[in-house]
């Protein structure tokens, strides 16, 4: 305000909005703008919230990295059994695709049907044939020809080959699945299916064989393979 020099009392100044200028107030009155400085910090307040938000996204991905390396494993071993379902597969497809009506001899010298079975759960290999093509690529002397042999031991499905077609000896067993449950065999003979091999002639061998696995964690896999098809 501004005192006239006739009346004695302070006129405020008008502004060109309000038609007032608003009083000022200078530190010298005891009246200032509060302004926070950076050497004060922060409050227990927002310590205690930025620590509960730091929690929450701590706690979250905790959880989310436990869950990708979970599903990892379980991608991995469900490759793994597929794997090996496939490669128990592409092996038995192999050898009864090129079985061979050939008798061999065992070790004291007396001929053996050319395709054997025996029910599992027995001492005797679930089946026993011969198979042709078998590679030499050593050029040892031996034949083509390779007796093999598939057993059920031990929770394991085991194949098992021949050095010699005739008496020879046995090459160390290779396990084409493990952890196995159960194994069923069915055979197929005259268009239809039969639960065991009998053969009326020594050197029968049935049109197609049938072996269903379980395995110990897991659903049934049956698989149809054709004996003799020269694959």
């Amino acid at each position: 305000m501004r005192r006239s020099a006739e009346h004695g009392f302070m006129v405020p100044k008008r502004s060109a909005e309000h038609g007032f200028t608003p009083v000022r107030r200078s530190a010298e009155h005891g009246f200032g703008l509060v302004r926070r400085s950076a050497e004060h910090g922060f409050t227990l307040v927002e310590l205690m919230v930025s620590l509960l938000i730091f929690g929450i996204l701590s706690a979250a991905g905790v959880a989310l990295l436990t869950f990708s390396v979970r599903a990892q494993d379980a991608a991995k071993e469900r490759l793994a059994d597929m794997a090996e379902i496939r490669r128990f597969g592409a092996v038995l497809t192999g050898d009864l695709a090129q079985a061979a009506p050939r008798m061999p001899r065992d070790a004291r010298g007396d001929r053996t049907p050319a395709f054997q079975a025996s029910p599992p759960g027995t001492e005797a290999p679930l089946l026993t044939f011969v198979r042709s093509g078998w590679s030499n690529g050593a050029g040892a002397a031996r034949a083509s020809l390779q007796r093999v042999e598939y057993r059920f031991e031990n929770g394991n499905l085991l194949r098992i080959g021949y050095a010699m077609l005739d008496g020879g000896e046995e090459l160390p067993a290779a396990v084409i699945f493990s952890d196995v449950e159960a194994v069923r065999v069915r055979f197929r003979v005259d268009n239809e299916w039969r639960d065991a091999w009998d053969a009326t002639q020594p050197e029968a061998m049935p049109d197609a064989v049938e072996l269903v696995v379980k395995p110990v964690d897991g659903a049934e896999i049956r698989q149809l393979f054709l004996v003799g098809s020269s694959y």
